[in-house]
């Protein structure tokens, strides 16, 4: 009698062919069993044989009735289509069947009121399923206080307000649960959102800014000294195809940054923008399950350094889960945080750390550092 809550969206097209998934209405009606109860009642009726087989043949339609809604609505439900509709086309087919067999077996029509709120507490909307439970509830019970109050009204009462309790509870906890996918699904895809914004930031910002100090580099030595600028060129190209190879893989969540590599980018870029680097020459120092953030961090500090710092030397030290960027540029100068520092301190917060940035002591000069 009481329908399992299956809520939220289709399942996937695997499960549809799963016993469970096809046949789930066979287990859920195995509860029509208990329609012995109204059959016994209409053989026990001192009545005509034409009327009992009537009384018979309405009980035999409600057992379908219940079997089939089940079927149709678990096949609706399976491919994420409305079902509310027909959900109550079938609750009042079962409600009506129900109300045929008072004439042949009075108050024991009853029996049927458990498969009727059970059926409608997942039929209908959720406003209207509760609403039908408790007018079968007080139904039952009127009957029973000035109709029949005999024993077996008030079980079957008892039986009413047990099955709507248990079903409007688990109807409840479908509602919950369906909603708690759905903003876990939103959650995840703003998590993923955030994470190629990052991302696409962080690896356009470093390397347009990489691109564009060597642009003005070959400008400037297109006359002076032409070789050089023609390598200037070659490493320009390099580096959009790079830099458009690494878009790709952000977009597809292939991107991982490595410390080694960001280590060399970082070289390269401070030496293109005339900027004195003492940069490490490996990672060796670091803890390898903080290199992956601590390279994300290094190339959007080296890219703010080129950028902003109008410096003209930059140290890079690493040592186990820290890093610490150092620079003696014009300093913070009272300038917010830009998304990039934003992103960062996200990033870094993800996975446990902290990050700091700082004028120097002097006056002068930024320092940035990283704690895992």
């Amino acid at each position: 009698m009481v329908r399992e809550a299956r809520p939220g969206p289709a399942v996937s097209e695997g499960d549809e062919f799963t016993p469970w998934g096809r046949y789930v209405w066979v287990i859920q009606s195995v509860w029509l069993v208990f329609l012995v109860f109204p059959v016994l009642a209409v053989i026990a009726e001192p009545d005509p044989w034409w009327l009992k087989a009537i009384g018979l043949a309405i009980t035999a339609a409600f057992g379908v009735a219940y079997a089939a809604g089940l079927n149709r609505l678990d096949q609706l439900e399976l491919a994420g289509a409305p079902h509310y509709r027909l959900g109550a086309r079938y609750f009042g087919l079962l409600t009506a069947l129900a109300l045929l067999t008072v004439p042949t077996i009075g108050v024991n029509a009853l029996s049927f009121v458990p498969f009727v709120v059970a059926f409608g507490m997942f039929a209908l909307p959720v406003g209207w399923a509760f609403l039908a439970g408790a007018l079968g509830f007080v139904v039952a019970a009127a009957t029973a206080i000035f109709i029949d109050p005999h024993e077996g009204t008030w079980i079957i009462v008892i039986i009413i307000f047990a099955v709507g309790g248990m079903t409007g509870g688990i109807r409840v906890m479908a509602e919950k649960g369906a909603d708690y996918e759905n903003m876990s699904r939103e959650l995840a895809v703003t998590a993923e959102r955030e994470r190629v914004a990052r991302d696409v930031h962080d690896v356009l910002g470093h390397s347009l800014t990489v691109v564009t100090v060597k642009a003005e580099l070959a400008e400037r030595l297109v006359e002076l000294d032409p070789a050089r600028a023609r390598a200037e060129l070659v490493e320009i190209q390099a580096l959009s195809r790079r830099a458009l190879m690494e878009i790709r893989e952000t977009v597809g969540g292939l991107r991982v940054a490595r410390l080694d590599d960001e280590l060399i980018a970082a070289r390269t870029a401070l030496a293109g923008a005339g900027i004195a680097a003492d940069v490490p020459a490996d990672s060796s120092a670091v803890d390898p399950r903080c290199r992956t953030v601590l390279a994300w961090v290094l190339r959007e500090a080296v890219t703010n350094v080129v950028r902003h710092s109008g410096a003209g030397t930059c140290r890079v030290e690493l040592d186990g889960a820290m890093l610490r960027v150092v620079d003696d540029g014009r300093g913070l100068d009272g300038r917010p945080e830009g998304n990039g520092l934003r992103g960062l301190r996200e990033r870094v917060r993800a996975a446990g750390g902290a990050l700091t940035v700082a004028t120097r002591l002097e006056g002068h000069g930024t320092e940035l550092e990283v704690r895992m």
